[in-house]
């Protein structure tokens, strides 16, 4: 199997990336080999299947599977000379693009609303925590 990148996908690194995962996916027995060695030294992020249970109060579980984002993004820390002594670049891997899908869970009381509503990542970008979409460390 042969892959080829053109010189427009060279200039976007999201799709240099999109065009490896593919690439080594179509090899034959490659996803296996994929999975066990380079997702432990994987850098970036990236969209990837996860599954959850869905609960609220009232209602009985839902087992989920969506995609969601993963990966580990470039983050460093130095010491400087003036306040705060630290300059840092600290990025996560956060959704970039979304888009709600809703389900009904099972066995709701009367009084309660069944439909649940989650978010399935379209796009996936290292980048600064957004406390809206994400839960994120401030200080430790």
């Amino acid at each position: 199997m042969f892959c080829c990148i053109s010189s427009l996908t060279l200039r976007r690194p999201g799709l240099v990336l999109c065009w490896f995962l593919l690439c080594v996916s179509l090899q034959p027995d490659s996803l296996h080999r994929a999975s066990a060695v380079n997702l432990r030294r994987f850098i970036g992020c990236a969209v990837r299947e996860f599954t959850f249970q869905a609960k609220k109060p009232g209602c009985g579980g839902l087992h989920i599977t969506t995609d969601a984002c993963w990966g580990r993004c470039e983050t460093w820390e130095k010491p400087v000379l003036d306040p705060p002594f630290i300059e840092s670049h600290q990025r996560v891997c956060t959704y970039n693009e979304t888009r709600l899908v809703s389900v009904k869970l099972p066995n709701c009381q009367p009084t309660v609303d069944p439909t649940y509503t989650y978010p399935v990542a379209l796009r996936c970008d290292c980048g600064v925590c957004l406390t809206s979409t994400t839960e994120c460390i401030t200080s430790v």
